[in-house]
């Protein structure tokens, strides 16, 4: 059988409609953008939608064009929407996933279904929120949606979206609060919408919310996450998936939680990517990300016979041990296929924790570690949703390893290739009524620097489930398990494994109120590992090619992007700061004249011995500009603690030219629940 192959090579040229108003059932109007092939002048063509609310004509016009201008070059219509209360779109975004959200997606595919040049079948496709809203439509199960490609996609909304982290609450999470907060208040665009666009902008800056508040007003899983997570109702999608992420994305769990779980045909790859399509981002290797989807919409959307079913379920990418380093091109390691998933292939290897490190032997007797991280652990993390920019990959995990408990596992003498789900099983007690442990997985090499490889966060109060609050009694002995992300690696001859536990993750999960020491049982902890065992009469997987996308977006760079990140520890006052600024330059595009820049800084403060001290603020700044009109926007949001409220302080600032037309300010206080 031939491999995943990508479409015709006879690319055609194409048709922009850079506007048109697709109308929702409540009167309000989104704003979609269009390729068209040449044969849908003439004949019908399947359709591409990508679904989300990052601004068709600026935000996300690079990617955008990259991809969909391609796909109306193999034939296929591609509409981006955006999603109402963004870019040219009417109404308002009062929360992410709200019920209406996905009745509009449904209520999109619908209008593109009756278009004289679709032939009836479509198609979505997205990443993160696109990714995520394309699942959701599949729940919804409108008939002209055929199939669906989620890339980087969420299907719990509490566990591994952008609120919630693996049972703590993500400081960086709580910077994506302040992301939606900038994001909801740019203004359309004059020449699209007309002279409206003053009254539609101001009904955004008065109307926003800040989205963290409501976020923080539910702590635990309850109505408002399982809403639109798509864990919730497998069973309910009943067409085609393609589920892509990255090893070094935030969401590499969702390719195998779907293949384990959609009984519709589904396969998935899973490559080194961080947060971005792996045919316009890295590390790399990048792949024909297009033309395997290509692939697919032949199949499903033509009705082409192409044996993409045929195809082993599982294209995985093993990293091989490497050098640590924030900011990498390309990881080395090779493509592995797996014929089905869960997968014979792979067995579990248990490795007991002792007094010296990880052995197949369970301890004997009552050897106990006890940990009490700084507040400070986890700066070498790197970012929790990295999108291949500034320095965003984990660092060398030493100086986290060393406020650690280890455990070592012997130099192996041979490969170990590690492909699914690892799982820490711990005996523990803790001397706080609350407390956190996380666990890292580390390929440690002969020279001794630390590689992380996968992590896992546990909040003994949400041990028992993230619906309700367990009580955590101090002394009382407690069973866990950290589940672990999904990884794929191969750690290689002359290295060794590191299991390092600890009771903080600075930012990555904001610090518990209380520095609390947890102390682990070793004689009854343990490691299990899915070690993948490959014969040697398996099909190789198939090359996935070289990345293809359309030529670049015509336009003129006014001032090229920038970016930062860097770390300072003062000793005087034992403050650590971590900054992170991302200047994405100043664009001008040359279809529409308009120029657009942006920028944004995080800032993430804690003070030594302080867990109250925690201390996070974003800020963005957007500027639009075409001939007299300017407009401009400034978002700020400071996010602190102390032992029984988060803190909140938000600002959002519109300006007209040097005019200040609009500025809203928040204060709130929200009580910590389980955090």
């Amino acid at each position: 059988m031939e491999p995943l192959r990508p479409g015709p090579s006879d690319a055609l040229p194409y048709r922009v409609v850079e506007h048109v108003w697709i109308p929702m059932s409540d009167g309000v109007r989104l704003s979609a953008q269009l390729w068209l092939p040449p044969r849908a002048e003439r004949e019908s063509v399947p359709a591409i939608l990508e679904f989300i609310p990052y601004r068709k004509r600026d935000g996300v016009a690079f990617r955008d064009h990259a991809n969909h201008a391609w796909f109306a070059t193999h034939g296929y219509a591609c509409v981006r929407p955006d999603m109402r209360g963004h870019g040219d779109s009417e109404g308002l975004m009062t929360d992410e996933y709200l019920p209406r959200e996905q009745e509009d997606a449904v209520e999109v595919i619908e209008w593109i279904a009756d278009q004289h040049w679709c032939s009836g079948s479509v198609g979505m496709m997205g990443i993160s929120w696109g990714g995520i809203a394309s699942l959701q439509a599949a729940l919804r199960q409108p008939p002209a949606l055929k199939a669906v490609i989620p890339v980087g996609a969420s299907v719990d909304r509490y566990y591994d979206d952008g609120g919630y982290l693996v049972g703590g609450y993500p400081g960086q999470g709580l910077g994506w609060g302040g992301v939606m907060f900038g994001y909801c208040i740019r203004p359309p665009d004059p020449a699209v919408v007309g002279d409206e666009w003053r009254a539609m902008w101001r009904a955004r800056l008065d109307n926003t919310p800040m989205f963290l508040k409501s976020w923080l007003e539910h702590q635990l899983r309850d109505e408002t996450w399982v809403q639109g997570s798509v864990c919730e109702e497998y069973d309910r999608i009943q067409v085609p998936v393609l589920a892509v992420s990255g090893w070094n994305d935030c969401w590499p769990n969702t390719v195998f939680r779907l293949l384990e779980n959609v009984n519709a045909p589904c396969r998935g790859v899973s490559g080194a990517w961080g947060h971005v399509y792996p045919n316009l981002g890295g590390p790399g290797p990048g792949i024909d990300f297009l033309g395997l989807a290509l692939t697919w919409w032949d199949r499903w959307l033509r009705d082409d016979d192409n044996g993409v079913m045929d195809e082993p379920s599982l294209l995985a990418y093993l990293q091989d041990s490497h050098s640590p380093t924030p900011m990498a091109s390309a990881r080395p390691g090779r493509w592995v296929a797996v014929s089905t998933w869960p997968s014979p292939e792979v067995s579990v290897m248990t490795l007991h924790l002792g007094p010296n490190g990880l052995d197949e032997t369970a301890t004997i007797g009552i050897t106990k570690v006890e940990i009490c991280s700084p507040v400070w652990t986890g700066l070498t993390s790197g970012e929790y949703m990295p999108i291949a920019g500034v320095r965003e990959l984990p660092g060398d995990q030493g100086p986290d390893d060393a406020v650690s408990a280890c455990f070592n596992g012997p130099v192996l003498n041979q490969e170990l290739e590690l492909l699914g789900t690892p799982l820490v099983h711990l005996r523990v007690t803790c001397d706080q009524d609350e407390g956190l442990v996380v666990a890292r997985l580390c390929d440690v090499s002969p020279e001794g620097s630390s590689t992380l490889m996968s992590y896992g966060i546990l909040n003994l109060r949400l041990r028992d489930g993230r619906d309700h609050v367990a009580e955590v009694h101090p002394g009382e002995a407690m069973e866990v398990t950290v589940r672990l992300n999904d990884l794929g690696w191969r750690i290689l001859p002359g290295h060794h494994l590191r299991l390092a536990l600890s009771t903080q993750m600075w930012p990555m999960a904001w610090p518990l109120a209380k520095e609390a020491t947890v102390s682990i049982d070793l004689a009854a902890s343990y490691l299990e590992l899915p070690v993948l065992h490959l014969s040697s009469s398996v099909t190789p997987p198939p090359d996935l090619g070289e990345p293809q996308a359309a030529d670049p977006l015509p336009h003129r760079v006014i001032r090229p992007a920038s970016g930062s990140r860097h770390q300072v520890h003062n000793p005087l006052s034992e403050e650590y700061l971590l900054e992170v600024e991302v200047d994405a330059g100043e664009v001008e595009f040359e279809a529409t004249r308009l120029r657009y820049s942006s920028n944004s800084a995080q800032r993430y403060r804690i003070i030594e011995g302080n867990p109250l001290s925690g201390c996070i603020e974003y800020r963005a700044d957007f500027a639009f500009a075409r001939d007299d009109w300017q407009v401009r926007t400034e978002s700020v949001l400071v996010v602190t603690c102390d032992a029984t409220q988060f803190h909140l302080d938000g600002r959002i600032t519109g300006y007209e030219g040097s005019k200040v037309v609009c500025e809203r300010s928040w204060v709130e206080h929200l009580p910590r629940i389980a955090y």
